[in-house]
């Protein structure tokens, strides 16, 4: 089996490139795969690998100036969820584009997963999924407001237009893991909205924690790995993804006309161009070619 550990850590890292090499060389040296952004304010991402590899990058990384107190969420997978290990610079470890924003300061309340219900039940609350369109698609909480954002850089924007939807109620917010609520919530704390709560853990620690007999979450929880999606327990759900829009899909819209493996699915089939779609032919072709030879992809 292998370990997968979700962590971000908001702190203040004065040189990032600097941290770089040291991370890359253990987590390929202890066979830890994934994603890792490093940013001016701080770390995100997902990595899998052996338990003992696990242990050892989380606790180089508890190591990082302002990381002691990181948290992470766990869960495991019986196939590898990554094919490769990539360490990257970013400006933002979650893109917002509101360089004013900085969780650091203030966020919205913690609510722990054990109260989540009572208080997304309340009348005078009113409950945001911050995730992007697609991963709403297949799964959200009962009776959330779904902006239907591209990306979240599109919330600032969508909360501008629709705020005045929700005087005088007091706000809840969700995402994955957390961490876009950390700016979201800092966000709305700016723009003068005094009662913002957000879940702790995100939906994956809601899903792991809460028995399914009572929880309020309906549907998948996109996943940004190979799992593609995941269930109460965080068990695998069943979605693929479209390997040309990033996009979930389920077994059975394989079979539909417009799907084309690596290549299109009935989402994205009018969104790229006929040259798109060659690209991603020769692709797919390269990635069949090199798991023949017997390489990792």
């Amino acid at each position: 089996m292998y370990t997968i550990a979700a962590l971000y850590q908001f702190t203040r890292f004065p040189d990032p490139a600097a941290l770089k090499p040291a991370l890359l060389d253990l987590c390929v040296a202890q066979n830890v795969k994934g994603s890792l952004l490093l940013a001016h304010e701080g770390i995100n991402g997902t990595i899998a690998g052996p338990r003992a590899g696990i242990d050892a990058v989380l606790a180089h990384i508890r190591s990082l100036p302002g990381c002691a107190g990181l948290e992470w969420k766990e869960a495991t997978a019986a196939e590898p969820p990554f094919g490769k290990m990539k360490v990257r610079l970013k400006k933002e470890i979650v893109t917002m584009g509101q360089p004013d924003v900085d969780p650091r300061a203030s966020v919205g309340h913690y609510v722990e997963p054990e109260d989540w219900n009572d208080l997304i039940r309340s009348e005078d609350v009113v409950l945001i999924d911050t995730r992007n369109d697609y991963e709403v698609a297949i799964g959200t909480f009962e009776g959330a407001i779904d902006p239907k954002t591209e990306s979240f850089r599109e919330f600032p924007q969508w909360w501008e237009e629709n705020k005045d939807r929700f005087h005088n109620k007091r706000v809840a917010m969700f995402c994955t893991g957390g961490i876009r609520c950390e700016k979201s919530t800092n966000y709305l704390l700016s723009q003068g909205v005094e009662d913002v709560y957000h879940l702790k853990g995100g939906i994956l620690r809601y899903l792991e924690e809460t028995p399914e007999q009572d929880s309020t979450w309906q549907g998948e929880c996109f996943v940004f790995d190979n799992r593609v999606s995941v269930g109460h327990g965080l068990v695998e759900g069943p979605h693929h993804l479209c390997h040309g829009c990033r996009r979930p899909i389920l077994p059975e819209d394989t079979a539909r006309p417009e799907y084309e493996a690596g290549v299109s699915c009935h989402q994205c089939i009018h969104e790229t161009s006929d040259a798109d779609k060659e690209r991603f032919r020769e692709r797919q072709k390269q990635i069949r070619l090199a798991r023949e030879r017997g390489e990792t992809v």
